[in-house]
């Protein structure tokens, strides 16, 4: 999710190697996506996307697919206006992203017009929204995207509301409260709406550890890693990427985490706590 998920374009050539669309839609794309193979999840839910009248989830995942993309392409520059400029693929990569984002919100916003209690089409208008925002003042830098934000917020607090233990409305919503609270500026924050850190963790942690499918459970569990990478909790960190790496093998950044941080036990000859 936004930011939600931070995970770098570590590919080696398979993961640049085409998957089939009979691989099996949505599905194959989301294993794609949690493989950190962007390029190849944003393809694959192009055609769905772009033309079917239930895309709306191919549109978010899309959308999240060709953030990861722009992030990767301009790299690590602090100068994030020279990063741009210098970035030959990111225009083409934004022009899709914002193609992606349009239809989606038209499809969801058709959609809760005449079906106001429709909870997963208004989480998944919130999710795209929230994409766009994270894309905007997280990795581009922009002020810019408010009207998303809240829309994409108060989206979420009313899926809550009427299903608190939504999973994947929990995980964004435990995002929103922990990025504006360690990430965004005291004035931005106010803008914003405040943030709460200890919440935000606690929602994520408490999301990861729910009964839910593996889609879902995954999401959770790559957004509880990226927290326990940001707040240095490098055994808790192990023990998530473990789990993940059974499952999604080909991610590299995390088969990375795994390999960087169980070497560096193995020479202080200290074991990982469980």
């Amino acid at each position: 999710m936004f930011h939600f998920i931070a995970l770098a374009l570590a590919m080696g050539t398979a993961a640049l190697l085409p998957v089939p669309a009979s691989a099996g839609g949505l599905e194959a794309a989301q294993r794609e996506y949690y493989n950190a193979r962007y390029e190849s999840a944003a393809r694959l839910t192009l055609d769905s996307c772009a033309g079917d009248v239930n895309g709306l989830a191919a549109c978010e995942l899309r959308t999240a697919a060709l953030l990861f993309q722009i992030k990767a392409a301009l790299g690590q520059q602090e100068d994030r206006d020279k990063a741009w400029k210098d970035c030959a693929a990111c225009a083409d990569l934004l022009s899709a992203f914002k193609v992606a984002l349009a239809r989606g919100q038209t499809l969801a916003r058709a959609r809760i017009l005449a079906h106001p209690d429709d909870d997963e089409t208004l989480f998944l208008l919130g999710k795209l929204d929230l994409n766009y925002v994270w894309l905007q003042l997280g990795t581009l830098g922009h002020r810019t995207g408010w009207d998303e934000y809240w829309e994409g917020r108060r989206a979420l607090d009313t899926v809550l509301s009427r299903q608190p233990t939504h999973v994947r409305a929990r995980v964004a919503r435990g995002w929103i409260d922990y990025i504006v609270a360690t990430k965004m500026r005291r004035g931005t924050r106010w803008l914003l709406g405040g943030g709460n850190k200890k919440r935000g963790v606690l929602a994520i942690r408490e999301a990861a550890g729910a009964e839910a499918d593996f889609f879902t459970r995954t999401e959770a569990r790559f957004a509880l890693w990226d927290i326990q990478v940001r707040e240095r909790d490098t055994p808790g960190a192990l023990v998530t990427a473990d789990l993940l790496i059974r499952d999604f093998p080909h991610n590299q950044e995390v088969r990375r985490f795994i390999e960087t941080h169980r070497s560096r036990q193995s020479t202080s000859g200290t074991s990982p706590a469980r």
